[in-house]
């Protein structure tokens, strides 16, 4: 599904309970996270919508390695030749996208939280299981954002993963969160700001500190990786997060 204008210029594709965004600039795009494979085509029905084409798509931006962000990176760079961005730390997982660190069994949470039962699936079906890494990218640095469509902030919040990074555009008031926030867990179908458990983060305690990072931004807009959009404020988001723990 397609949801323009989440915040100025900043649009959502959604599926599977997996989100990606467009981010406009002129006539320069950024595409933030590549989703899952099935979205590949969405994503460029979307970016048609929107009057370009997706070879106006000048960068892909990760905020993480993980296969459901991963997605269709592959097909977008042999395809359209579209360089990507990843932190150091995350370099090893996006080109091995099912090969990551987690604190707890994720062959438990099913069991534990039925509700995930469904969002699971639909991951499935929209190629889950079938992502292709990627070892072809880019360092992603604070310094070299300026040259990047939206000219965003790269805030630093590991603990999802090493290297996980959230996107800032201050003059939208907006912050892309990945998974550092989302407002809804797929692994336990739990809705409202939280922290990713701990059956898909490396180290939760250290994704609860990076929370100060994003509430540090003062966004009225955060924008996960799955869920809806949040538009009171990326502190209120933080605090009910906080409040949650881990899980």
């Amino acid at each position: 599904m397609f949801h323009r204008s989440v915040a100025d210029g900043i649009h959502l594709v959604e599926h599977a309970d997996v989100n990606c965004y467009i981010v406009e600039d002129g006539g320069r795009l950024l595409l933030v996270d590549a989703g899952l494979p099935a979205m590949w085509r969405m994503t460029g029905e979307a970016i048609r919508q929107l009057g370009r084409s997706p070879r106006d798509i000048e960068a892909l931006v990760l905020t993480h390695g993980h296969f459901d962000h991963v997605g269709f990176a592959a097909r977008l760079q042999r395809e359209l030749g579209v360089p990507i961005y990843v932190h150091p730390g995350d370099t090893y997982i996006t080109a091995h996208p099912y090969r990551y660190k987690h604190e707890k069994n994720r062959l438990l949470y099913p069991i534990r939280y039925p509700r995930c039962i469904p969002i699971l699936t639909r991951m499935t079906i929209a190629g889950a299981l079938n992502v292709r890494g990627v070892s072809d990218v880019r360092s992603l640095q604070a310094d070299m954002t300026p040259g990047l469509p939206g000219r965003p902030s790269i805030v630093y919040t590991p603990g999802h993963t090493e290297g996980h990074s959230a996107l800032h555009f201050p003059d939208r008031d907006a912050v892309l969160t990945g998974d550092a926030l989302v407002t809804l867990d797929p692994y336990t179908g739990t809705k409202g700001p939280h922290i990713v458990s701990a059956a898909a983060t490396a180290d939760t305690h250290q994704a609860l500190e990076s929370l100060t990072a994003l509430a540090a931004t003062g966004a009225r807009f955060a924008l996960p990786g799955h869920g809806e959009p949040w538009g009171d404020g990326v502190a209120a988001a933080v605090e009910q997060a906080r409040r949650r723990g881990a899980s």
